[in-house]
């Protein structure tokens, strides 16, 4: 199991759908946010992607100095930049992080933003434009560790001796991420991709979607590992979870639930089609589980507004930690995960559920740690005494 933290380079707030409560979020934010992730032990950091974000690699590259063992899963584009291009970008990247990166294919689902980007192929072409980029980007990385060119003709696009002199540090090239829920997206994930990502449906909606892919994968002759993009809530109790998910949505209005959506659903993306699915726009200020709760602990109240991952586990620490489990027993190795805000929210879920995870991943998590006391010093002598959660960790 590898738990993931998120870099919000589109913006961070305390509420949803508002400017109220919105932070700066800059360079020096990044950095916090990074920094708290890589000191508590997350495996890596998302970068999302896309118009509404600080460009992913450049984020990603002013973050490799500010952090120790922190990965970096970062977008590659198909169609907006070459592979050849891609593929130094990727080797440089890689060796100055000291292999550290991550790669998450998107093929975009927004036909206004990839248009804007200068992008016009629909749906399904897009995959075939995917498939021809991945072939020839990984090629071009694979080749770099024993110096051969390569010339490749597809459909939408050519390379004539394309060579990369500087091989990544991780061989043959930086794992491949991916999440898409069509049938291109499945059949491309089966074809090319190591890791397969879904956002966080109902445990049995991901069992099916895992189950496709790995039909998929296993008639090809190869074996994918999956994971899961989802948000938290974590307090200490349930009833004090279920409070904070109220906060965050407080002051969302109806009409801009009511816009979101319908700029939602001129998306191509099957996968915003099935967020969308969920909740079906359903909201009641007085009571925010009422058509949210698709499953248990399963939110779908972030997808009233956020494109993309729209659901969040709500819960105190063990029902967290449960539902996770749930979905590892599914085979999910990936939990990439996020908070509002996401400074804080990265302790919080550290400290509260981080200890109830598996003991191997517990161990990696505290090691390598201080010794001494831990919390405050009563009046300058007293040790306060260790709680419930320390123990656990311990």
């Amino acid at each position: 199991m590898k738990i993931l933290w998120f870099i919000p380079t589109h913006g961070d707030s305390r509420y949803l759908g508002t400017s109220r409560g919105g932070r700066q979020t800059d360079l020096a934010y990044f950095k916090q946010i990074a920094v708290a992730a890589d000191s508590l032990g997350y495996e890596g950091v998302l970068i999302p992607t896309g118009r509404s974000c600080e460009d992913p690699w450049t984020v990603a590259a002013s973050l490799i100095d500010a952090t120790r063992r922190l990965k970096f899963l970062v977008a590659l584009r198909p169609g907006l930049i070459t592979p050849s291009q891609y593929a130094r970008i990727t080797a440089t990247f890689d060796r100055l992080s000291g292999g550290r990166l991550l790669l998450n294919l998107v093929t975009g689902g927004d036909a206004e933003e990839l248009e804007g980007d200068g992008l016009f192929l629909p749906h399904a072409e897009r995959y075939r434009l995917s498939s021809e980029f991945l072939t020839i980007w990984r090629e071009i990385l694979a080749r770099s560790h024993t110096g051969e060119a390569l010339d490749y003709e597809g459909q939408h696009l050519q390379v004539k001796g394309a060579k990369l002199l500087y091989p990544p540090v991780q061989a043959p090239y930086p794992p491949l991420f991916f999440g898409g829920s069509s049938p291109e997206a499945h059949e491309l994930a089966a074809a090319q991709l190591d890791t397969y990502l879904t956002w966080g449906e109902p445990p049995e909606a991901v069992a099916e979607k895992i189950a496709d892919v790995r039909a998929r994968a296993a008639a090809r002759g190869r074996s994918l590992s999956y994971g899961i993009r989802l948000h938290v809530i974590v307090r200490e109790t349930e009833e004090q979870a279920w409070a904070a998910a109220a906060e965050l949505v407080q002051h969302l209005d109806p009409a801009t639930v009511a816009a979101a959506q319908k700029r939602f659903a001129q998306m191509d993306s099957v996968g915003q089609r099935r967020m969308a699915e969920l909740h079906k726009g359903a909201f009641d200020p007085s009571d925010i589980r009422k058509g949210l709760e698709v499953a248990p602990n399963l939110w779908a109240g972030v997808g009233l507004v956020r494109g993309g991952a729209g659901t969040a586990l709500v819960g105190n620490p063990e029902q967290v930690a449960a539902r996770i489990k749930e979905y590892a027993d599914l085979g999910l190795e990936y939990f990439v995960l996020s908070g509002y805000p996401h400074l804080e929210e990265a302790y919080r879920f550290a400290e509260l559920v981080f200890p109830l995870l598996p003991l191997a991943l517990r161990e990696k998590l505290a090691a390598p740690k201080l010794t001494g006391p831990f919390g405050e010093i009563v009046a300058n002598s007293y040790v306060p005494a260790a709680n419930a959660a320390q123990t656990a960790a311990s």
